[in-house]
């Protein structure tokens, strides 16, 4: 047990992985734990890119979120903040805008033990945490902190970066993301990241199944059940791509990188 912010009691639940500190893990951070790294270890030894995976994540998400803030987007909803590891989301866009407002959502509490490292803003703009389950958007959208924090009827750029390959129902992750975009005006944002069978098809299935062994539910999608997410908002060039192949900055210094290696999909698009 730990103190959270507000003074009470959070379990940090660490005797069980938990797929943001196995995540925290493959990014070469230090918030993760027995249980984590050993799942961790498992879901490598039949899915061995997996570092290779998050980085890419990591990466898409700090494009997209310098795309948006130079395009003028100043409010990001980040739901699946996950372990703090900089530069984090706010730090990225508040470098491009120092008025910049982000709040981030994760539902593991260790994440919320560490809330405070996601509140170092700029003297100009502002962050904030919301501890709520992305499957209660409900919740997301009435919390205090995400109302006292960013103004819903200007443009928000709502993130969701590796996350709903872990809402297994397809019909329950669609009616999530509609319901989050339809609270958002025009102008707003999608960035979501979505991991696939389609590039390494017996790699993912096995990783799925060492999730599932952990306690995590994995539903890899298609393409096309991903392109739905994005139904009625305009895609950015180039699309919905690989995630390294996203507006990829060109560092020659990377190794190159294969789309089976990163298994996953990436889009930012625009609502009307």
């Amino acid at each position: 047990m730990t103190t959270g912010s507000d003074g009470a009691e959070v379990d940090l639940q660490l005797h069980r992985a938990h797929s943001a500190r196995m995540y925290d893990y493959y990014l070469g951070g230090t918030t993760n734990f027995a249980p984590d790294r050993e799942a961790a270890g498992r879901a490598m030894a039949v899915f061995p890119w997996a570092r290779t995976a998050a980085r890419a994540n990591r990466a898409f998400m700090q494009r997209s979120t310098r795309l948006l803030a130079d395009r003028g987007i100043t409010q990001f909803l980040d739901i699946g903040a996950g372990i703090p590891t900089s530069p984090n989301l706010h730090e990225v866009a508040q470098r491009v805008n120092p008025r910049a407002r982000v709040v981030y959502t994760d539902n593991d509490p260790i994440v919320y033990a560490h809330a405070q490292a996601l509140l170092h803003s700029t003297e100009q703009g502002r962050t904030a945490y919301v501890q709520a389950d992305v499957r209660e958007p409900e919740a997301i959208l009435g919390s205090p902190e995400l109302r006292e924090t960013l103004d819903l009827a200007r443009p928000v750029a709502l993130s969701l970066v590796a996350l709903l390959h872990f809402v297994p129902g397809t019909d329950e992750a669609h009616a999530i993301v509609d319901r989050l975009k339809r609270e958002l005006p025009s102008g707003s944002a999608l960035v979501l990241s979505h991991g696939t069978p389609d590039f390494a098809p017996a790699e993912t299935e096995r990783v799925a199944q060492v999730y599932a062994a952990a306690g995590t539910t994995v539903r890899m999608r298609t393409r096309e059940e991903i392109a739905r997410f994005f139904d009625g908002w305009r895609l950015l060039d180039p699309g919905l791509v690989a995630t390294h192949r996203w507006r990829p900055d060109g560092d020659d210094t990377d190794p190159p990188v294969t789309d089976a290696q990163t298994s996953a999909y990436a889009a930012v698009a625009v609502k009307p």
